[in-house]
């Protein structure tokens, strides 16, 4: 992959989200067959993947605001993900918790970079309306 194109994937947030959900869905298959283990499953797995398809809403949004909700509802999720991880690595329901440490270090990532969004989102609306 040429250095360009290597640099260009890694901010990538579609890829990135994409990539991320599909992470969580591997970690939720691999938990153990228990009834805490699926609530918990469940839980992540709805909120694991979603950041990437509200990540596409907020591409199509209607306006800044449209746009600024979206992205707010994106680092929702991203927080409830976070929180279910260490909730998994707390109760030791994975086998390895190297890779839902790497998760939530991802995790963590993204609602970095999706705060930064939101608060230029934010600066940029009052800008206009100046």
């Amino acid at each position: 992959m040429p250095k360009e194109e290597h640099k260009n994937n890694k901010y990538d947030l579609e890829k990135r989200l994409i990539d991320f959900a599909v992470r969580i869905i591997n970690v939720v298959e691999a938990l153990p067959n228990t009834r805490a283990a699926n609530h918990i499953g469940g839980q992540l797995l709805r909120c694991g993947t979603a950041p990437a398809s509200n990540y596409g809403e907020a591409q199509s949004a209607e306006s800044r605001n449209d746009f600024i909700h979206k992205i707010k509802i994106v680092l929702k999720e991203l927080r409830e993900t976070r929180v279910w991880l260490k909730i998994i690595v707390r109760v030791s329901l994975a086998k390895s918790t190297k890779e839902i440490e790497a998760l939530i270090t991802e995790c963590d990532e993204l609602i970095l970079i999706f705060v930064t969004s939101v608060k230029t989102a934010e600066k940029n609306k009052y800008k206009k309306k100046g």
